[in-house]
């Protein structure tokens, strides 16, 4: 062990002795490793925030969204087909949709009907803004959205349509800086809410999941669906009087509703119950057929109108996630080839080390050193080389990911897994790469090396 150590030393010294150069042999490790660092940093940066957004909007999730402007096929129409459409009136989205989804539907997990209104909200002089969002307590699971006080709808709210509330973070941060919220009373539009519960901080980038429908559930209120559809407006109690702009009386759910064609608040062409069914299915695999069975079943529903529209934002940001990790594995690819290069610059620096030093490797083999010393000291300052190249491409690679992330707002995650491949490769390619120049100095013949000049 000790004659080994010995040999170490002296490939130390060799390498110090031409600093410059091991320098220069090295750059190519060192960019090489620093480049794959920082692309396997930007590659996990994109995972992670496709796996957010996947949180956010839920896993197996099936959204169904009104379509307002439906129009037909627009193929083949001719004036007594438009004069059928016309006669035919969908109902839009209802509640009884979502009932009937999660009642035949033997694939689906979970059902949450959602209405949303803009509104404005009203505590202690403050007024501002707000989305107000009725909901069943399922809506809180599918989005996996928690609980940070108080308590959930219970059914009797539900049932009768309490005016009862749960409110985001924001909300509580501006309208309840320096009092609790829970138990208090917040003015929602023309009716007091009561504060039952405050949902957890959600982080939600709405630059990239604007798309997906998804909006900010810190700053929104959320009260049981029947209480925003008996005690604010119910889109579905509107017929086609109302929307010749007459004024009519109705009834319906033990509530009288004053309908005005001028005074309404908005657009009373809208006549789904229903902003938005989420339906979550049991497993992935039944996405699909889920699918299928959703739209035949709302399309027999709603007259044969397809006034609707079924997305898979979980099947959107998987396909993102795919293009991303293809554009990964082409950025990785051409990272590593830097890699090889900097192994092909070390075996030709080696190489012509060997040719320098010819009476060296003479003087050495007459002394007593056998040809397996020759090779160890040749690797050993390789190896030297490529691992002193890969720690500082290691350094680099980091001080990248960051600049990266600081400057152009991209997520970046160093893993200590990219770290230890990479670490790995550099003083692997310092091993492959310098054997051959190894193997040269040590055939070297003794007698021929002495004699060199």
């Amino acid at each position: 062990m000790e004659r080994y150590f010995q040999i170490l030393s002296i490939a130390i010294e060799a390498v110090l002795a031409n600093k410059f150069r091991s320098i220069l042999t090295a750059l190519g490790i060192i960019f090489g490793v620093a480049a794959v660092i920082a692309m396997m940093a930007i590659g996990n940066g994109a995972q992670k925030e496709i796996l957010d957004q996947i949180k956010l909007v839920g896993v197996n999730n099936i959204i169904i969204n009104p379509v307002l402007d439906y129009s037909g096929n627009g193929e083949g129409e001719d004036e007594e087909d438009m004069k059928s459409v016309k006669k035919q009136y969908s109902p839009g989205l209802t509640l009884k949709d979502a009932e009937s989804i999660a009642e035949i539907i033997p694939t689906v997990k979970i059902v949450s009907p959602e209405v949303t209104y803009e509104t404005f909200i009203i505590n202690n002089g403050i007024r501002s803004k707000a989305t107000l969002n009725g909901v069943t307590p399922d809506f809180f699971d599918v989005f996996n959205l928690k609980l940070k006080e108080g308590k959930m709808f219970n059914k009797a709210q539900l049932r009768n349509g309490d005016a009862v509330c749960i409110i985001g973070p924001d909300i509580k941060a501006k309208f309840f800086p320096h009092e609790k919220p829970i138990g208090s009373y917040i003015k929602c539009g023309n009716i007091w809410l009561k504060v039952i519960g405050i949902l957890e901080s959600k982080n939600v980038d709405l630059d990239e999941t604007k798309n997906l429908g998804i909006s900010n559930y810190n700053k929104n209120i959320y009260a049981p669906i029947h209480t925003v559809l008996l005690r604010y407006k119910d889109r579905s109690l509107i017929n086609e009087s109302s929307l010749m702009g007459g004024n009519m009386m109705f009834f319906g759910r033990g509530m009288r509703v004053f309908i005005s064609g001028s005074g309404s608040g908005g657009d009373i062409s809208n006549t789904n119950q229903l902003d938005k069914i989420v339906v979550q299915v049991k497993d992935s695999e039944q996405i699909a057929a889920t699918i299928e069975i959703v739209q035949k079943m709302l399309k027999r529903r709603h007259l044969n109108i397809e006034d609707f529209e079924i997305k898979v934002p979980e099947l959107l940001l998987k396909q993102e996630q795919r293009t991303k990790d293809i554009f990964n594995i082409v950025l990785g690819a051409i990272a590593s080839i830097s890699l090889i290069v900097g192994g092909i610059g070390i075996m030709n620096i080696m190489l012509a080390s060997v040719l320098e030093r010819i009476r060296e490797i003479g003087v050495r083999m007459a002394t007593g050193a056998r040809k397996s010393d020759i090779i160890f000291q040749f690797l050993s300052e390789a190896t030297i080389i490529s691992v002193t190249g890969g720690i500082i491409g290691i350094i680099l690679g980091i001080a990248f990911s960051k600049i990266i992330m600081n400057v152009t707002d991209i997520l970046t995650i160093i893993s200590p897994i990219s770290i230890l491949i990479s670490f790995g490769v550099s003083a692997s390619v310092g091993i492959l790469f310098g054997y051959m120049p190894a193997k040269k100095a040590a055939n070297q013949d003794p007698v021929t090396s002495l004699r060199h000049d």
